[in-house]
Order: C-alpha cells, then structure tokens, then sequence
C-alpha cells in the first residue's frame, strides 16, 4: 500500500475547513490530520522530514508562517488559499515558499488537480515534466568565487524549490566543491563519464552525493588528484542530456579554460553567470569573454554580469562597470570576507553557516530570483492575467 500523505490545515474559517475536508477525505492517497489546525500543533505534531501538505488560509497575514514551514519543513508542500489572488500575492507567496496558489471560493477540480500535482512530486517513479534550467557559472579568471557562487547557489534553489537540483564540478583536476561542502563522494564525475552508456535517471541518483538532507545531489571531481583526462564534445552532450531528464535545475561549476567541454556545456546552459570582481584587469577579461559570447552567437539574456565581492564604496562605480562592458548587471553579492572564510574553514557553506549574513541572503534572493517562471507565470495567467506584464519588474524589486 502506498505511503499516505500527511495534510494540514491552518485556518480560521469554519466554512473552508468543512469543504477541504470534505474533499480531501474522498482521496484515498491524503490522511487529513484534523487536529493540526494551527502553527503551534503543527510544529508538535508533524516532524521536518515527514512528507506533509499544508494549507495556509492567507485570509491574514501569513507570510512570515509560509516561509517558516518552508525552512523548516523539507518535504512540505504549502498551498496558499486567497479570495481573489493577484499578482502580488503570488509573487508574495511563491517567495515566501508556497508551491501552489488555490483560489477561494475552492473549486472541487481545481483542489483535485494540485493535490495530483503534488503526489507526483512525493512519487518515487515521478518523472519531471517541467523543462530543467542549466545555470553556468563561469569566468576566465580564477580566484573570483566562482564555486561558493555555484554551491550556495544549487543549495538554496535546492531549499526553496524542494525540486531535485544537481551541482556539477567540471573541473576535473581542481575542483574545490569536496571542500568546500565536507563530502568525499564515493563516485566522482570521471566515473560518470567513464559509464555514460549505461547512464540514465536512477545510475545518476545513485551514484550522485546527496547534500545532508536536501534535495540537493552533488558530482565533483575526486578529492584525490588524479591525471586529467580528454572529455569530448559528444559526451558532454549526452552526460547533460540525461541530467536534464532527472532534474529540475543544475548548477554547474567550470574551470576557467574555454576548451571543448567548457564552451560545449555553455552552449546547453539556458543562463550564463560571467562572474568578475571590480578591478580593471578582470573587467577587461570580462569584456574579452563577452565579445567572444557574442561570436558563438548566445542571446543577451542568456549571458548575465554577476560582481562578486562588491562594495559600495569602490572606486569604479556600477554605472562604470555597465558603461565598459555596455551591459546591465544582473546580481551583485556583497563583499563579506570574514563570513565566507568562516564558513570554507568548516567545510559548510554560508548559507547554512550564517544565514543572516548579507552574502547568504543575498545568494537566497538570487536563487529566487533565477528560480523557474514557467511555473510563476502559469499562475499569474490563471489568477491575474491582466497583470501578466507586471510580473517582471515585481520580481526585479
């Protein structure tokens, strides 16, 4: 028999508590806990890593509730319940942690397709239908950040999704995320490479490191040195068109030559992040690396300036750095020297380290802010589609 999942939920509304669980209880899959109805017995009552779907009555204010569930809960499903949603409570909602939006008055259909939604996500033989989004961090000069970037990134798209997120070190001689995370993975990314004809969903996922209890899975190189070896075109090809059919995102980690497997995996990423610090000499090989972007061909959009280590106070101003590489900045993450180091030396990330830090906040908002709008926009078309055109520049502030 198939495992139940626990439901949840959270409202005052008299009204709306008989029609949810007049509903859910003709669904054989859900087991409606009656008696959690409110914050406190819920957090005595459901422990984080149980498999749980909440409803939240945001008749009032519970954001602040949503985003707690969120953090604290990794396999929990949040429904947010509104009369009359916009696009400001979707945006609201799905950044605080909601991952569907139901409207109220509650149509039986409706509420019959989210919870099926949602089955599929807790399904072990679930297959994802979403398109996967590849981010590439990259830069042609090393010792900018390029990996905490990368491994803080994956972790909170891996925290705020709960979709199955895939961290990808191909540096294949050097690569830092082992040491960066604490892990020495029984299989490495060469591995991978050497069975790519037997490779398909369940090879990767066990052979794959999963990050503490996350949704996050890892493929680094060895922690051991070993002799570098020729990776093909044709192969990079097919090791990503097989992560793809497996995850909902992959963050991938470069080196810093642009060699075949370098500009081969550039060319499947749906965003490019082109990292640099503000100093003139890594402003200048950022420059270099965008005109040779523009002759490969990449789409403007998909390229993407990410300042690392930016202070207010530097001497080349952002209108500086825009106006030589004739470009907007999409993100900056603040200069945070004694956070980041703290965390490295303990072999955590600072996301998970620190949270309240400037840096570890801002690699959440850039998470959420990268995070897939496929599914963003679907509810802003249901809900708001007069407000479609907004969306963009809502998520922008």
């Amino acid at each position: 028999m198939a495992e139940k999942i626990s439901t949840i939920l959270i409202t005052d509304n008299k009204r709306l508590r008989e029609l949810l669980c007049n509903y859910i209880t003709e669904i054989s899959q859900f087991e409606l806990l009656t008696d959690v109805n409110s914050e406190k017995t819920l957090f005595d009552t459901v422990k984080p890593d149980d498999k749980a779907i909440v409803f939240i009555d945001m008749a009032s204010d519970k954001f602040k509730l949503t985003e707690k569930i969120s953090d604290e809960y990794c396999n929990a499903k949040i429904i947010a319940i509104k009369e009359n949603p916009d696009v400001n409570f979707i945006v609201s909602a799905i950044r605080a942690g909601a991952k569907e939006i139901l409207a109220y008055p509650i149509i039986k259909s409706e509420l019959t397709d989210i919870l099926s939604r949602l089955q599929n996500l807790f399904s072990q033989d679930y297959q994802k239908q979403e398109r996967c989004k590849m981010i590439t961090i990259f830069s042609n000069k090393g010792g900018i950040g390029k990996t905490s970037i990368a491994a803080n990134l994956a972790l909170e798209l891996a925290q705020i999704t709960k979709e199955n997120v895939a961290l990808i070190d191909l540096n294949f001689q050097f690569g830092d995320i082992t040491a960066f995370m604490d892990m020495q993975p029984s299989f490495d990314i060469s591995y991978m490479f050497d069975n790519l004809n037997v490779l398909n969903k369940d090879f990767l996922l066990s052979t794959m490191e999963k990050y503490k209890d996350t949704s996050l899975y890892v493929l680094a190189d060895s922690p051991y040195f070993k002799p570098s070896k020729q990776i093909s075109a044709k192969q990079v090809t097919k090791f990503f068109e097989v992560l793809k059919e497996s995850f909902s995102y992959i963050v991938v980690d470069t080196d810093t030559a642009l060699d075949a497997k370098t500009i081969t995996t550039l060319d499947h990423s749906d965003m490019v992040f082109l990292v640099t610090i503000v100093n003139l000499p890594a402003l200048r090989n950022c420059q270099r690396c965008l005109g040779l972007f523009e002759k490969l061909g990449y789409d403007d959009s998909k390229v993407q300036i990410l300042i690392n280590r930016y202070m207010e106070n530097d001497e080349i101003t952002l209108s500086d750095v825009e106006t030589l590489l004739k470009k907007k900045i999409y993100w900056k993450v603040p200069n945070n020297y004694f956070a980041l180091m703290a965390s490295i030396n303990k072999g955590v990330l600072v996301s998970e380290d620190n949270p309240s830090s400037n840096v570890a906040q801002s690699y959440k908002d850039l998470a959420i802010n990268v995070a897939d709008t496929v599914f963003r926009n679907k509810l802003v078309k249901k809900f708001a589609p007069e407000s479609e055109r907004r969306i963009e520049s809502i998520l922008e502030n």
